[in-house]
């Protein structure tokens, strides 16, 4: 999977990337093949927004955001929502193939 990363005025420190790209990683492992993703990071401000795009197969991009003080807990969060949205994805592909839907 390749996960590309673009900051918009932020400085990317080589272990936020690491935790980024470590984060994103297992989480696309739970959705199957997945293709790419693209992780942003944006500084206005006192404000650090964190936002992951991930691209699956047959699927809408899953987009998951989170802004804060710190880029770290900016990313914390926008894993967090991304994890929310992949269990989502995963339940409702489970409630198809036992016919619970």
């Amino acid at each position: 999977m390749e996960i590309t990363f673009h900051g918009h005025h932020s400085p990317m420190s080589p272990r936020l990337q690491r935790r980024a790209r470590e984060g994103v990683a297992k989480l696309a492992k739970r959705l199957g093949h997945p293709v790419d993703a693209t992780i942003r990071f944006e500084e206005d401000g006192p404000t650090r927004r964190v936002e992951i795009m991930l691209h699956a197969p047959r699927r809408k991009a899953i987009i998951a955001d989170a802004g804060g003080r710190y880029a770290g807990s900016a990313l914390t969060e926008a894993l967090e929502r991304l994890r929310a949205q992949v269990n989502q994805v995963r339940r409702k592909r489970l409630a198809r193939r036992t016919g619970h839907a």
